[in-house]
């Protein structure tokens, strides 16, 4: 499709990315968001509920856990061996997509964990065994089952036999207990999950990811499936004509139209204050993510390369700084920490900080 406007400023590109991640208005159901996001970072869980929450305007934390603890949304590894929140319908042919790449990369680890294909089917056969006898069970009890089986788990061999087993569709993380999951038999829990055929799920894939996180790149979301980038090139051509896409510098970005149009008739978020949860897919969910965070600033987002992504806090489309929270219950309150300390908020951005602030609070409470 032919190009909307045009991106003036990179700062631009931010901006965009809230409205097709559903952070600058929308509404709808904690289902439908997370269609609508295709997947959501979910490897810490209380940050991927406000990952939902902070997109569904009025939903509390209960109704997050409530539509996991029912199925209506699912949380498993459909790509790069990461938690996503996906659409239970989706998961199958997401995994049927990813999985066989994935079990590639990984193949050296098993043979020095001693994990051969006779090893998952055994394990396989113990959790089904015990599962569709008693229920969803907890990791901990799933693996005493795996070692009086014959299967130890010792140094992360439960681990990789149980992602084995949710990679292939045999089992999924189901109902909460706490801040763990349990563990469910796939069939029971996912009765209807789609199976599509390769190219049709590379397109579907490809399509809601640039519709939900553009403007984005197809190196972005080759990274974000690990599928090869010849192939994803391949899919775009089946789903092209229902994509806008618009140049910076020399790169190509991709999104929906309607997302496009708003080069035309009005960019939201120049006055916004997001706080968002470490590990969000505003930051997470590219493998270039310099037109939302300054370079300079990567090692204060994950300091020291730990893979822990801390709290951000976006202002008009650009991540400015972390939060934390200090006290609990009615004496919590959200603590900035700016990048730039000399960069202060003026009124507008201070009452859209404060109204963030409040908004997080009301759903841990709801």
């Amino acid at each position: 499709m032919a190009a909307r406007g045009a991106l003036r400023d990179r700062r631009m590109i931010g901006r965009l990315r809230l409205a097709s991640q559903r952070l600058a208005g929308g509404g709808g159901t904690v289902p439908e968001l997370v269609r609508w996001m295709t997947a959501l970072q979910a490897q810490d869980l209380p940050a991927a509920l406000w990952a939902v929450g902070v997109r569904v305007p009025g939903v509390g934390l209960t109704d997050v856990r409530a539509a996991i603890n029912t199925g209506a949304v699912v949380r498993s590894w459909p790509m790069r061996g990461t938690l996503h929140l996906v659409a239970p319908e989706d998961l199958r042919w997401m995994l049927d997509l990813t999985a066989e790449r994935l079990t590639r990369s990984i193949a050296a680890r098993h043979r020095q964990l001693d994990i051969a294909w006779a090893d998952v089917e055994k394990a396989r056969d113990i959790a089904l065994d015990r599962i569709l006898a008693d229920g969803p069970i907890s990791p901990p009890e799933l693996f005493r089952e795996f070692d009086a089986g014959g299967q130890p788990t010792q140094g992360q061999r439960g681990v990789h036999l149980l992602g084995s087993l949710c990679r292939h569709g045999w089992l999924v993380l189901g109902p909460l207990a706490g801040n763990q999951q349990l563990i469910a038999a796939f069939d029971q829990w996912i009765p209807s999950s789609r199976r599509l055929d390769r190219e049709e799920a590379l397109g579907e894939f490809l399509l809601r990811y640039l519709r939900s996180h553009g403007p984005a790149t197809l190196r972005d979301f080759a990274w974000w499936t690990q599928l090869p980038l010849t192939e994803v090139r391949s899919g775009l051509m089946e789903v092209s004509a229902q994509l806008a896409q618009l140049e910076w510098e020399g790169t190509t970005y991709w999104m929906s139209p309607e997302t496009a149009s708003l080069i035309d008739t009005g960019l939201p978020g120049a006055r916004s204050v997001h706080l968002l949860p470490g590990f969000d897919e505003f930051v997470l969910g590219y493998t270039d993510r310099t037109p939302v965070l300054a370079p300079e600033h990567f090692d204060l987002i994950v300091p020291g390369g730990n893979g822990i992504f801390k709290k951000t806090l976006v202002a008009a489309g650009m991540v400015a700084g972390t939060w934390t929270v200090q006290g609990t219950g009615r004496s919590a309150v959200v603590v900035p920490e700016m990048f730039d300390a000399a960069a202060a908020f003026g009124p507008a951005a201070q009452r859209a900080l404060a109204k963030a602030a409040r908004e997080y609070l009301e759903f841990l409470a709801r």
